[in-house]
């Protein structure tokens, strides 16, 4: 079962490699991982999206809490909550296929933001499988790269990560 865990900790140096390290030396595999400050300097907002059992996933959170960096673990998964991954692509436009990708861009709610003689760089922002879903009705041939930010996640109403 696929989980997203939110982690509050210190803004220091070498805490995300003991985050990184704990799910390596186990053999946890991380699917995406995103890391930015909050709105206190101090502290870091880390979200980590991996697969797992229940048992499993208890057992990453109660090893997450023993780490000296780590505030706060929450599974986001396990109620209400709101995702959403950004994308960059960069798409072969030229000729016939130029005003296909452009709406096909439109469909999904995505953005040109940049535009040459050949390409359409493309925003997209949604869960992975809308991007996911955007990739594959693409033809694959006009896809010259691919950049995702990973999974940004929060709890919907009163449930919040915070000290």
């Amino acid at each position: 079962m696929r989980h997203i865990i939110s982690i509050l900790l210190e803004n220091e140096s070498g805490a995300l490699s003991r985050v990184a390290g704990l799910f390596s030396a186990r053999g946890y595999n991380i699917e995406t991982l995103t890391v930015a400050p909050t709105e206190d300097n101090s502290l870091s907002r880390l979200t980590i999206v991996t697969h797992g059992s229940d048992d499993v996933i208890e057992q990453i959170t109660k090893q997450l809490n023993k780490l000296i960096d780590v505030i706060k673990v929450v599974d986001l998964s396990e109620a209400a909550h709101i995702e959403r991954e950004l994308m960059l692509i960069k798409v072969r436009a030229a000729g016939k296929d130029r005003e296909e990708i452009k709406r096909m861009a439109d469909i999904f709610r995505g953005r040109i933001i940049d535009v040459t003689e050949t390409t359409y760089v493309i925003e997209l922002t949604g869960t992975c499988s809308k991007l996911d879903s955007f990739i594959q009705a693409l033809d694959a041939d006009l896809i010259l790269e691919t950049v995702r930010s990973g999974v940004s996640g929060i709890g919907r109403g009163e449930r919040t990560l915070k000290v």
